[in-house]
């Protein structure tokens, strides 16, 4: 069987739909997965176990210029690379009018079929293309996590019972042990390992006072552990800088990019950060970590609850969490014992 898997954007919807390929993989061995996935994405999705073929788009650019001699000659390349093969399943977990164009464009093998979401689910982007393009539309519930979601639609495509268990197959190029983390952490580094703070959301109102931080960041120091803040844009290069310099032992990574901003994260001994992307990869990574919520939005964006003590907790409360909370909730997830670290070379 070849599956297509459309899940365009953005950072953290990426992340969230990657336990479907390991579903697949369980359920139809074999299975060969494609994957559309905007171009600034694609190097995350390459790290994910079982994706066959990464196919780059650029839609947000294109739709700037849509009638450009560049964007005509870019967009007829990506077409001749999506119908490159010939697919038993295409599946839009997106459920927008963008995703529904590019399962539209998609080509068929013979007795193939497009499906997609028949209705919205709560607290999540919907629009009706997605269910005019589709052979078959899945009604979902309409209060569903956003993992649950995408793994529930692609259950019912394809005709198997969702796995108990869940795996989201994201390999970080780190060391095959935790003790060996000061070989990638950046310097400086304390003896118990380095924890990210992931302070940069896109919303300012997702955010977390400074003050915080650094109040966190010195109890984290008084644990024995370094503190490293990443950034993506000026703004939090600013705030990263301003947090660091108020803590020992504390360290702003230069801007990365995806794939090497996964391996500093996947070699760090956890992660606190706010509802973002790279709070959602810390949690694909299967790190020690606390999110941060300041809207109760965490029943369908953070961590999932399993059996026995979790590694990964969310902590809400307006207008946001205090520092206590999220520091019980660090010790809880800290106390939680690493699996095996699982790379790539």
């Amino acid at each position: 069987m070849r599956v297509l898997i459309v899940k365009l954007s953005s950072l953290g919807d990426v992340v969230h739909a990657m336990p479907v390929v390991q579903d697949i993989r369980r359920a139809v061995p074999g299975a060969r997965i494609d994957w559309v996935v905007e171009r600034g994405f694609a190097p995350l999705v390459r790290r994910c176990e079982g994706v066959d073929r990464v196919i780059a788009c650029e839609l947000r650019r294109w739709r700037k210029s849509p009638l450009s001699a560049d964007t005509r000659l870019a967009f007829a390349a990506f077409k001749a690379d999506l119908q490159r093969e010939g697919y038993d399943a295409v599946l839009d977990l997106q459920g927008l009018s963008k995703s529904a164009l590019v399962a539209w464009l998609a080509r068929l093998a013979p007795q193939g079929k497009r499906f997609a979401m028949a209705n919205q689910t709560e607290g999540s982007g919907y629009e009706a293309p997605t269910r005019w393009v589709a052979d078959v539309a899945v009604p979902l519930p309409t209060h569903i996590h956003a993992l649950t979601r995408s793994r529930e639609l692609c259950a019912r495509a394809l005709a198997y019972e969702v796995p108990d268990s869940m795996s989201f197959g994201l390999q970080a190029k780190v060391q095959p042990s935790f003790d060996a983390i000061e070989s990638i952490a950046t310097e400086p580094h304390s003896a118990g390992g380095t924890v990210a703070l992931v302070h940069g959301t896109s919303r300012a109102d997702k955010l977390w006072p400074v003050a915080n931080w650094i109040e966190l960041g010195m109890a984290l120091h008084a644990q024995g552990l370094s503190v490293a803040l990443p950034h993506g844009n000026e703004e939090e290069a600013r705030r990263a800088s301003e947090i660091a310099a108020a803590l020992p032992n504390a360290v702003v990574w230069p801007r990365l990019g995806l794939d090497e901003l996964l391996d500093r994260l996947g070699a760090c001994v956890g992660v606190v950060g706010v509802d973002s992307g790279l709070s959602h990869i810390a949690v694909a990574l299967d790190l020690p970590h606390v999110q941060l919520y300041n809207f109760d939005t965490a029943w369908r964006t953070g961590p999932l609850a399993g059996a026995g003590a979790p590694r990964q907790l969310s902590v809400f409360a307006t207008p946001q969490p205090t520092v206590q909370a999220v520091w019980q909730a660090w010790q809880q997830v800290r106390d939680v014992p690493l699996p095996p670290c699982k790379a790539v070379s």
